[in-house]
């Protein structure tokens, strides 16, 4: 089974109170560009982020707001902010760090939200069906990229009936396998399932 691959930048989901506080009253995102899970997009405005031992500008934010403030980092990224955030699955923010939040209207301190996302698939419960597969499950994925050819193991299953089929990974991973958006990589094992994420 080949699955595309979407290469995710450092980015940030935050609130709509969050929104306002960097942008101004009332403000909306605006739409950029579509993404290819249905209702997400990429939003022209971004944000500054502000860590303790340097600053990342032209962060770019997605949309909708959600519930959440979360920041989406590489760990090459950490490491330029002074930072230490854990390796969780999106919406997993329990006990992760927080940094500074700078926009064109205010600055915004998050006292948590920041991590380093976990490689994984989306796929259609349609999708999971036809190859065997439930959310939270564990799986390996094959890269062939002529020459810096890797196998991702870990990688989780995320199911969801608005999702489609597409690999995530972040720009430290993608590198490391000299792949970009619109490549492919192959489903090549499943692995012991993972307890059920939510």
């Amino acid at each position: 089974m080949k699955v595309p691959i979407a290469v995710s930048a450092r980015h940030a989901h935050l609130s709509s109170t969050t929104v306002r506080e960097l942008f101004g009253a009332g403000y909306e995102l605006r739409v950029r560009k579509w993404l290819s899970q249905t209702g997400q997009f990429s939003a022209e405005e971004t944000v500054s982020l502000i860590g303790p031992r340097g600053r990342l500008d032209h962060v770019r934010l997605m949309g909708p707001p959600r519930e959440h403030d979360q920041v989406e980092l590489s760990q090459s990224d950490e490491r330029l902010l002074g930072i230490s955030a854990p390796l969780r699955v999106s919406g997993d923010l329990a006990r992760t760090p927080g940094l500074q939040v700078s926009g064109p209207a205010g600055s915004v301190t998050l006292q948590s939200g920041v991590i380093t996302a976990r490689r994984h698939i989306h796929m259609s419960p349609a999708e999971a069906q036809q190859l065997g597969l439930r959310d939270g499950q564990s799986v390996s994925v094959n890269v062939d990229s002529n020459g810096r050819d890797l196998t991702f193991g870990d990688v989780i299953v995320r199911v969801a009936p608005d999702f489609r089929l597409e690999l995530h990974l972040d720009t430290d991973e993608a590198n490391a396998a000299a792949v970009t958006d619109g490549d492919y990589a192959e489903l090549v094992t499943t692995q012991a399932a993972a307890a059920s994420i939510t």
